[in-house]
């Protein structure tokens, strides 16, 4: 890389490398290639001998010259002779360098190397390393960040499960074994509201009765640690008094936080690379082109598919550009037509949504009917009524893909905005149908009828409903791992059975299954979703995801590697990460609502949990402020006032115009830059073939 740079920048700096072209596949596998081949030539070395300053090795390193830390000499953007001259100047000022500058110069060296081997060792601890780089080299860098996604997604439920452990269960483990003086929650008044019996079976209990409380987290899972109702402890009075609801509440905040500022973190890198290559399509093209190709795949059969997306690709921009120019040349009829179709196709749709959102509101108030009756029935037909709302929503989330995927062909999309709003649809509908299921569960509760609601709820039918609530959500979690299992076990592999050693032409052109990524992770982002809404009812419920997740990660691998083969639909890397995360932070924004609205709202259960002496769980911050010392509660009341929120407001606001008017800067001069980015380009080429021209002419004479 080095001679063009000295052929045609002999006395000046070369240009620098675009950010777009550092994230393509091409040249990220080169890196990381090159990190590998780096750190084993450093490992194979020893680090027992250090480099003497004076040596021409560390003259390339990083050095601290002025205070500021300097590149290696060959990743300067210079020719070959202002290298040479730059290392040595650098050997000059290391061999003048004595006392405390080469002190100060072992030791960042020693910090450095010190940094390296740790990051090594963490990257050697990283969860599903091996895997994911099997699979990286099979399938490519696509399908990589579906798994990546998945890894993300179970550190995250581990993180979350951390916190309601320490914080909320161990200080009740704690006190069962040990001493302590408690203060149990109590209602203020005795009365009915405080009975509470639970679902706990009486006399013998049948086995396939312990089959269905295990599924359904009723029986003996109604009274552990598993629900909400479990936990009846106000204060734990040792050295220090610990407020227990004050601490299930912050957990719960912290880990809705946590979630959000983790999602934002890892999606702005993503939003960065989207941005940029969405900017420019000639750009675009010819990434594809020259550079598009994955390094990091070595399987053969998975090379041949990438070179088919590829040409999918391209063939799906040219149709892109066709489609742009057939809207440009569209008559004022045809647009008419074309926005009738599309509206009555839209209502089709909307009338799709509301059948599907009013089965599952009906199979949810006839599951909970049947419930209250309690009588006894066939196992199955128990079970099925007890599942009944995650099986009506499952077959609204089967159905429903299947209806867009047809409706969007005759809406004369572009390709590539077909495949967007086909998902966008597809997210809507998974996550709103949680939204109706929650919706018609807290119509049952705050719904008293004919008997009115003296607890402020339907104590009758729900005496602890947020043990309630962690049973649906327990529930969706179960049989939606049940679900992706069997459809893996029973349609995926027998699937590839078929296909393999039947000759039928129907068979065949069936073909093996896809992996769609887009679909894969809707299903994991539904579950995280109900993660998300369930942990305040059910604190256990992460742990029982980080294993469902990490259940799923080794089925979908054994599962891609046995069974499948990628999409004829690729999504590149950058774009899969980007998209991902957007489709998570929708879903914890969904997710947020219901737990703030119970939280906030809605009166706290007098029978059961931490809150029983609250009417909301909110209720125990302020009480707890006006314990604090005056000056802290006016400085806490003063933070929660509307004239600080509304001068955080504006503050806020004008931040962000000041952010937006510096980016709007920013992209003009990025796209002057492009400009005269695009001039050396085509000086480059211009010198290039007047270089060749020369030597085609003076062959041509010598031959003559």
């Amino acid at each position: 890389m080095d001679a063009p740079d000295a052929v045609f920048f002999p006395d000046r700096r070369a240009p620098a490398s675009h950010l777009l072209l550092e994230q393509l596949p091409s040249y990220q596998s080169l890196l990381y290639r090159r990190k590998s081949s780096s750190s084993g030539r450093r490992q194979g070395s020893g680090r027992g001998r250090q480099p003497s300053i004076n040596s021409g090795k560390w003259a390339e390193q990083k050095t601290v010259h002025s205070g500021e830390e300097l590149k290696p000499v060959r990743e300067l953007p210079k020719s070959m002779q202002e290298k040479r001259q730059e290392k040595q100047q650098r050997l000059q000022q290391g061999g003048a360098l004595t006392g405390w500058g080469l002190w100060r110069l072992n030791v960042h060296r020693s910090l450095k190397r010190l940094k390296e081997d740790g990051m090594d060792v963490l990257s050697s601890l990283q969860l599903w390393r091996a895997d994911i780089h099997l699979i990286e080299g099979m399938f490519g860098t696509g399908i990589l960040s579906y798994f990546s996604f998945l890894r993300f997604l179970v550190l995250l439920n581990f993180i979350m499960f951390l916190l309601m452990f320490v914080f909320v269960m161990l200080p009740m483990i704690i006190t069962s074994h040990s001493a302590h003086n408690v203060t149990y929650s109590s209602s203020s008044n005795v009365s009915v509201c405080s009975e509470y019996l639970g679902s706990s079976r009486q006399g013998l209990v049948v086995f396939h009765e312990h089959i269905t409380d295990l599924l359904s987290g009723t029986g003996f899972l109604e009274h552990t640690y598993l629900f909400y109702g479990y936990y009846k402890l106000e204060f734990i009075h040792s050295h220090f008094t610990y407020n227990l609801p004050l601490a299930y509440l912050l957990a719960t905040v912290t880990y809705l936080l946590l979630s959000l500022v983790w999602i934002v973190k890892r999606s702005a890198a993503g939003f960065k690379r989207k941005l940029i290559q969405d900017e420019d399509r000639f750009q675009s093209f010819c990434n594809k082109v020259f550079a598009g190709w994955d390094f990091c795949i070595t399987n053969e059969n998975a090379a041949r598919l990438k070179r088919s997306s590829l040409l999918y690709e391209l063939k799906m921009d040219l149709e892109e550009e066709r489609i742009k120019r057939k809207m440009a040349n569209r008559t004022r009829g045809e647009k008419c037509r074309i926005y009738a179709l599309r509206a009555a196709l839209n209502l089709f749709v909307m009338a799709v949504l509301v059948a599907c959102f009013y089965c599952i509101y009906e199979a949810t108030v006839f599951s909970q009917r049947k419930q209250a009756e309690d009588q006894k029935s066939n196992f199955l037909l128990e079970l099925v009524v007890e599942y009944l709302p995650s099986i009506v929503i499952t077959l609204a989330n089967f159905i429903t893909p299947l209806i867009f995927n047809l409706i969007i062909n005759f809406e004369d999309y572009s390709p590539a905005f077909e495949i967007r709003f086909t998902l966008m649809r597809c997210v809507f509908m998974r996550l709103a149908s949680i939204g109706v299921l929650l919706f018609s569960l807290w119509d049952q509760i705050t719904s008293c009828r004919n008997s009115g609601c003296p607890c402020g709820y339907n104590h009758q039918l729900y005496p602890c409903w947020e043990t309630h609530i962690g049973q649906e959500m327990y529930k969706l979690v179960i049989f939606d791992f049940l679900i992706i299992a069997a459809v893996i076990i029973f349609v995926e592999f027998p699937r590839k059975i078929i296909v393999n050693y039947c000759d039928c032409g129907l068979v065949k052109w069936w073909g093996q299954q896809e992996f769609a990524i887009p679909q894969n992770v809707l299903e994991i982002v539904y579950g995280q979703t109900i993660c998300w809404i369930g942990t305040f009812y059910c604190p256990l419920l992460p742990a029982i995801n980080t294993v469902k997740y990490i259940l799923v990660f080794y089925l979908k691998k054994v599962s891609l590697v046995t069974n499948c083969r990628p999409a004829t639909r690729p999504f590149r890397a950058s774009s899969s990460n980007f998209f991902f995360l957007v489709v998570l932070l929708i879903g914890l924004a969904l997710a947020s609502v219901p737990v703030i609205v119970s939280i906030a709202e809605i009166r706290s259960s007098r029978a059961c949990g931490p809150f029983m002496s609250y009417n909301t769980s909110w209720e125990v911050v302020p009480r707890v402020v006006s314990q604090l010392p005056p000056s802290l509660c006016s400085f806490l009341q003063a933070l929660a006032s509307e004239a600080f929120a509304v001068s955080f407001f504006v503050i806020t606001c004008l931040g962000m115009f000041y952010v937006i008017a510096l980016a709007g800067a920013h992209k003009r001069v990025i796209e002057h830059l492009r400009d005269q980015l695009a001039m050396v380009s085509l000086h480059m080429m211009m010198m290039i073939a007047s270089v060749l021209s020369d030597h085609f002419l003076i062959s041509v004479q010598q031959k003559l």
